[in-house]
């Protein structure tokens, strides 16, 4: 089975190519040499490649940039997306899309569960649910990912700026009173081939297990990361304002997963202390 991985050299999609080659022949695209919102190139790539599966993990991910590049974010994010599962539809392939915690407002005190409405509260969030919308509609046997605060070994993330940060000698302001679930992209990719394997249909929430504060995370990543005496002061999101708006619990219930008899994803401390004492 061909497998194409569609932003292949990002965070997510570096430890994709290498978790479904078991599957089969991964093949990966990224830019320059596809560009996901000219859709020409989209059918001429899948059209060539023919790939049974298609896995988009394209995406323009900077929350704050999305803020005030709404146009971008939508054409990427939502038009994207869209163009992709048009051209998978188009050649007969199952397609793969991930999407986001920040899709749904943060109001809940409960974990948000696969049919709960979404409500974002921010552009990244709106391109983000307008892109599941267009596969939903365009690939209705299509399968969505909704993961949160991803982390891995290939690109940016929280984890990997706390720590460059510290150990610069920087006294951290982190903020307490956003929860959501950490998230491995090894683990994530691992977990896709599983339901692809499967051949797993509609929405999914996909995250490592457990739950935390951004404060939270950063205290025990600094402890792992031999880091403790750092300074690092709890602020509120009104103390430490961001041009985008943030959900205050971001955290996605599993409850199709265990719906189905599939097992949890391994904790977020035991996935966070791996990353950290492996890669940085």
């Amino acid at each position: 089975m061909r497998v194409l991985v569609v932003g292949s050299r990002g965070m997510l999609g570096t430890d994709l190519v290498g978790a479904l080659e078991p599957l089969g022949e991964a093949a990966g695209l990224d830019l320059p040499e596809l560009d996901i919102t000219i859709p020409e190139q989209c059918r001429s790539a899948i059209a060539e490649l023919r790939p049974a599966v298609v896995l988009n993990a394209a995406a323009l991910t900077d929350v704050d940039y999305c803020e005030s590049h709404s146009q971008e974010a939508f054409r990427i994010n939502a038009e994207g997306a869209g163009n992709l599962a048009r051209a998978a539809a188009h050649a007969g392939a199952h397609f793969v899309h991930y999407s986001t915690d920040y899709v749904f407002d943060g109001r809940s005190p409960e974990a948000f569960r696969e049919e709960d409405n979404p409500a974002p509260l921010s552009v990244y969030g709106r391109s983000k649910l307008r892109g599941e919308e267009l596969v939903r509609s365009l690939c209705p046997e299509g399968l969505i990912l909704r993961t949160s605060w991803l982390f891995g070994p290939h690109g940016r993330n929280f984890i990997r700026t706390i720590v460059s940060a510290a150990r610069r000698g920087r006294r951290l302001r982190v903020v307490d009173d956003q929860r959501g679930s950490p998230s491995y992209t090894r683990d994530l990719a691992a977990y896709t081939r599983r339901l692809v394997e499967c051949q797993c249909q509609g929405i999914y929430h996909v995250t490592n297990a457990g739950s935390c504060t951004w404060y939270e995370l950063a205290l025990n990543v600094l402890t792992w990361a031999g880091l403790e005496g750092t300074e690092v002061e709890a602020v509120t999101t009104a103390e430490f304002p961001r041009p985008a708006p943030r959900p205050a619990n971001s955290v996605l219930a599993g409850a199709r997963l265990q719906k189905e008899g599939f097992p949890p994803l391994r904790h977020w401390t035991a996935a966070a202390e791996e990353y950290v004492r492996t890669f940085l």
